[in-house]
């Protein structure tokens, strides 16, 4: 292993600063000597030659000590010696350190004009939630003015209700939308980041969606009137085709496309089903008339549409615990299951395996849909939940589905605090997770506790 060439350097430099304190050492010493052999009085010939080396080093070491107090630069002209080698290390060091700070205050100062320019509210709170640092934005979207407002809660500021739980229960996934007290003609979009030491600070960023809030009211509002304005006319052409198609005077050669027109009538009563489940979803502020949901029983009669719209085509498999309940709304929740178990028989060929599990999980209580179909395409599963979307088109309606369906199920499982995970991978199944928070779960009353706590079926 070779040395490199500026240890070979520094030992060299080392080694003269060496020789020249022992040549200082020694000069004394051997003058010391001389007297001696000259006949002088070693009493005072020996303080003299120590009190030489010594009142150097003392000089050198005070002079050290008042410029580092003082926080004076040192700069050549160095010491002799060792001494010069301390000099100049920590002249080194202090150099580094006035490099190492001049970058900080650049960084500190284009971080600061960066954030200063971004459109969007920056806040940095402690983990008491007091405020420590806000940009300009925040001055306009917050009403929170800094240094103005520096040590200030923020929920002395922003007093919404909704504020405080968001901050302290620290699930950060979704963000929360407010009107600020100072300006509710805009809509304001929360964000909350743990950062720091140990993660106790918080970067909240709040960002204007007035814009978004109003195209997307709008065009709630306009699915909703549209699809409640073709449902009258829908339902008078439906009952008039049933008409035609059970008088017995329709010639035989107009069944047929009555019954098409029939069939595509339903279809389309159904999408606009669809269309104002999902309306009335996204256009309710919260949950109405909740109580504790005893899915386990709504799972059994779900399972039993599903063997009906399979036709026994399909191995259902079950594992579900019966004593655990899920507060929420009951018509919401059963919509959902139904969605994703309907979903399981129309979308996989027969044969396939369908595995229906209800109970608790790590993060809280989960039901989950998992199926040995072909799979879907990693590209795809982004976009599952987006209205109409459809993997395979010509499946989808031959299958009847609307392209509506998970849609609905995002956005119940979201009302009900929880979280929609879809998992799969081709020629391996597909697997669909609702989980809700723990503190939604319920148990039976002991006397109408079953008594098996978990049921394991296999329905072929």
């Amino acid at each position: 292993m070779k040395t490199p060439k500026s240890h070979w350097i520094w030992r060299s430099i080392l080694g003269q600063a060496v020789l020249l304190d022992l040549s200082l050492l020694l000069a004394p010493l051997s003058l010391g000597l001389l007297l001696l052999d000259l006949g002088a009085n070693p009493l005072w010939v020996w303080p003299w030659v120590v009190a030489a080396p010594l009142l150097r080093h003392l000089y050198l070491l005070t002079r050290l000590a008042v410029l580092i107090w003082r926080q004076r630069r040192l700069a050549p002209p160095f010491p002799l010696g060792l001494w010069g080698e301390i000099y100049r290390g920590i002249a080194r060091y202090q150099q580094r350190g006035r490099k190492g700070r001049k970058r900080l205050l650049r960084f500190s100062r284009r971080f600061r004009e960066a954030a200063n320019a971004v459109p969007d509210a920056l806040v940095i709170l402690d983990k008491h939630h007091r405020i420590e640092w806000a940009n300009p934005a925040a001055a306009s979207l917050l009403n929170i003015h800094w240094p103005a407002d520096d040590g200030r809660r923020l929920t002395s500021i922003l007093s919404q209700p909704e504020i405080l739980p968001f901050i302290e229960v620290g699930e950060y996934a979704r963000p929360l939308d407010i009107a600020p007290e100072h300006n509710p003609a805009i809509m304001l979009s929360l964000r909350i980041a743990p950062f720091g030491e140990r993660k106790k600070q918080r970067l909240m960023v709040a960002r204007d969606i007035t814009k978004i809030y109003h195209l997307n009211m709008i065009r709630r509002d306009f699915v909703a009137n549209a699809s409640h304005e073709l449902r009258t006319p829908l339902t008078v052409i439906a009952g008039f085709i049933e008409n035609l198609l059970d008088a017995p005077n329709t010639p035989a050669a107009h069944r047929r496309p009555l019954t098409l027109m029939r069939n595509q009538t339903e279809r389309m009563r159904s999408i606009i089903e669809d269309l104002l489940t999902l309306s009335r979803l996204e256009m309710g502020d919260g949950l109405d008339a909740q109580e504790a949901v005893d899915v386990a029983d709504e799972l059994h009669l779900i399972l039993q549409e599903a063997q009906a719209l399979s036709q026994g085509q399909h191995r259902f498999t079950t594992q579900i615990e019966d004593d655990l309940l899920l507060w929420g709304c009951p018509a919401e929740l059963r919509s959902a299951f139904s969605n994703l178990i309907f979903n399981a028989v129309k979308h996989t060929p027969p044969g396939t395996q369908i595995e229906i599990t209800w109970g608790r999980s790590t993060e809280g209580i989960e039901l989950s849909v998992s199926d040995t179909g072909p799979g879907i395409a990693p590209e795809h599963l982004p976009r599952l939940t987006e209205r109409f979307y459809r993997v395979d088109r010509a499946r989808s309606r031959e299958s009847g589905g609307t392209g509506l369906g998970l849609a609905i199920v995002k956005h119940v499982i979201n009302r009900h605090e929880g979280r929609l995970m879809i998992t799969s991978k081709l020629g391996q199944g597909s697997r669909f997770a609702c989980l809700f928070p723990g503190h939604r779960a319920r148990l039976r009353d002991a006397q109408h506790a079953s008594a098996a706590p978990a049921e394991h079926l296999s329905i072929n």
